[in-house]
């Protein structure tokens, strides 16, 4: 008994009945069967086991491949007339040394990996899906945050300038065109008790400088030129934009000069200027 138990546990009953054997395990499975009760008892209840595992696991084949089926059975059914009738022991022993219908099994493990399959391409389809709804809502966000940016920034400015309008120590000096360019108009704000210095690039109407220069604002006092620094005039300036300090000044002037500024101002250049 100990040694069938054992026999039992190796698994040969079940690869039996799936038809994974050889010739000689078969042969020898069906032997002992013959012989030991108990063995043949394990053998049915293993078959009914996974008849009942494949019955409940099944999936109902398609219309078509039903009729392919059902069109196949028949003719071999038509094929099978034609060959002799086997006698009755003939029959008995092909029952007895038939291995399990494996067909049925293979049937099952084909639907069933075409069920993971379907479910597989699905689970693509979607997960690519929403990776895509991710990636728009993602570039809409990034966008959305630079609009914020822009808006707090341009909120920013506005509201600097209005400060700087209510601010009573300001004077608003208008600079005008000379005959180098008497079309030009520009605004200096300055405050000589904050020592500040400030113009306007919306408001200025001057030639849009080139890459080679710059403007540059100047400052006299008591008669001499000094340096308040450099800007550009381009079709998108805006805001304000402070410039060097100083305590006091007697006018102001703008002349057009190389790129980063000069020591001392170009007349012939010069294309505004206003006295405080």
């Amino acid at each position: 008994m100990e040694d069938l138990k054992a026999y039992i546990e190796t698994g040969i009953l079940e690869l039996y009945v799936l038809g994974d054997v050889t010739p000689a395990e078969k042969l020898q499975v069906e032997e002992l069967a013959s012989k030991h009760p108990g063995i043949r008892a394990e053998l049915n209840e293993i078959e009914r086991s996974m008849e009942l595992y494949a019955g409940e696991n099944a999936i109902e084949p398609s219309e078509h491949l039903r009729s392919r089926v059902l069109g196949s059975l028949l003719t071999n059914f038509g094929d099978d007339n034609d060959f002799p009738t086997q006698t009755h022991t003939e029959r008995e022993k092909v029952m007895v040394t038939r291995p399990p219908d494996k067909q049925k099994e293979i049937n099952f493990y084909k639907y069933a990996f075409a069920a993971c399959l379907v479910l597989l391409l699905a689970s693509a389809v979607a997960l690519y899906n929403l990776y895509n709804r991710l990636n728009d809502t993602n570039t809409r966000l990034n966008a959305m945050q630079l609009q914020n940016q822009h808006f707090s920034t341009t909120v920013s400015a506005k509201d600097n300038e209005l400060n700087l309008l209510r601010d009573t120590s300001f004077k608003l000096i208008r600079l005008k065109g000379t005959k180098k360019s008497p079309e030009s108009v520009m605004t200096v704000a300055f405050s000589p008790s904050k020592q500040k210095v400030v113009i306007d690039l919306e408001g200025l109407k001057l030639p849009a400088n080139d890459q080679a220069h710059q403007y540059q604002l100047w400052a006299l006092v008591g008669g001499k030129p000094v340096d308040l620094g450099v800007f550009d005039a381009t079709a998108d300036s805006s805001g304000f934009k402070n410039m060097k300090a100083i305590a006091s000044a007697d006018a102001f002037a703008v002349t057009l000069e190389p790129r980063g500024g000069s020591e001392s101002p170009t007349l012939s250049q010069m294309v505004v200027m206003g006295k405080y």
